[in-house]
């Protein structure tokens, strides 16, 4: 899964075609560890409808604090530039694609 920093979020998120799916997410994060696979799973089974990329919370502070990201694992869903969804806390996939449903 590609990851994104203050550098390339504009580039990589802002302006990317397709919706993309921010996980908000920091290496001492143990439910943040759980929800790679799934991430993984989701990034590959859905990658012509859908960009999965993470942030690393604690190397990109600006990014995070201007999403005012408090909790991780925190996922944003960008469409067209503009976030339109934000959900925080693992999940599981199933529970995930429903509530992604309506943004692809």
């Amino acid at each position: 899964m590609a990851e994104v920093t203050d550098a390339d979020f504009e580039a990589e998120v802002i302006g990317a075609e397709l919706p993309v799916l921010v996980e908000f997410t920091a290496d001492w994060c143990p439910p943040c560890r759980q929800m790679a696979p799934v991430l993984s799973a989701l990034a590959a089974e859905e990658s012509d409808r859908l960009k999965v990329v993470q942030l690393n919370v604690d190397t990109n502070p600006l990014t995070t604090n201007a999403y005012r990201v408090l909790s991780m694992p925190t996922f944003m869903v960008f469409r067209g530039g503009e976030p339109v969804r934000s959900m925080v806390g693992a999940r599981p996939k199933r529970r995930l694609l429903e509530e992604l449903s309506d943004v692809f």
